[in-house]
């Protein structure tokens, strides 16, 4: 891997890859509304009826909770400028994780986060759900004080890891390769942090993967 300073990146190219990240995300819960609607066009495939309803409002859940979590995780989504209630994170939070195996723990103690904190705070939850592949749970914590926010996402579960080059995009290290749509997300994590007055890391144990951020108050990041 290549040491290489955030503000490196063209824009351009940032703005790509998050779009390929994101249509990455939704080519599943897309193509299987499709499937299922070409079921129900089928009329000899009228035994199939009922599962294809199901299909599709499974499908359509996915979608919509998958599109309003990343409205914000990656958008302007929210009152801007402003803050984001900790009910409406909570609310994204569990919607995505109805489409994953690992369980949400929420443990979030702030009433409320400055919008980048919180579009940091969704960014890292996206990071434990892939940590945890298998299963487990994914717990969800935030404080916050005079001395600014402080994030921590604890993946649990049999087999929990982190890529390694993805733990070291999260803090602005290219790798030799390049980024990809999987290795983009960490690192426009990081550089989130990054742009708050902190930083973000991860740190791997046996079945067990932290990520911990902090970030300065909104003043001082300004």
């Amino acid at each position: 891997m290549t040491e290489t300073r955030f503000a490196d990146m063209a824009p351009e190219q940032l703005a790509a890859l998050l779009c390929a990240r994101l249509c990455h995300d939704l080519v599943s819960p897309v193509a299987a509304l499709g499937a299922a609607l070409s079921v129900l066009d089928d009329e000899d495939a009228a035994d199939m009826r009922d599962d294809a309803l199901e299909l599709v409002r499974e499908s359509s859940r996915q979608a919509q909770a998958k599109l309003e979590f990343a409205r914000l995780a990656f958008g302007a989504g929210g009152s801007a400028p402003g803050v984001i209630d900790s009910l409406e994170l909570k609310r994204l939070a569990s919607g995505l994780f109805a489409t994953v195996k690992p369980e949400l723990v929420w443990k979030v103690d702030a009433p409320a986060l400055e919008k980048s904190v919180a579009r940091l705070l969704l960014n890292l939850c996206i990071l434990g759900i892939e940590s945890a592949p298998r299963g487990g749970t994914v717990t969800v914590e935030a404080t916050e004080s005079a001395g600014g926010s402080r994030l921590r996402i604890i993946a649990e579960g049999p087999k929990a890891k982190i890529d390694p080059k993805h733990a070291a995009a999260l803090e602005g290290i290219k790798p030799e390769d390049g980024f990809d749509g999987r290795s983009i997300q960490p690192y426009y994590a990081g550089l989130i942090a990054h742009g708050a007055g902190g930083r973000a890391t991860a740190t791997a144990t046996e079945d067990r993967v932290e990520f911990v951020a902090l970030a300065a108050p909104a003043a001082a990041a300004a």
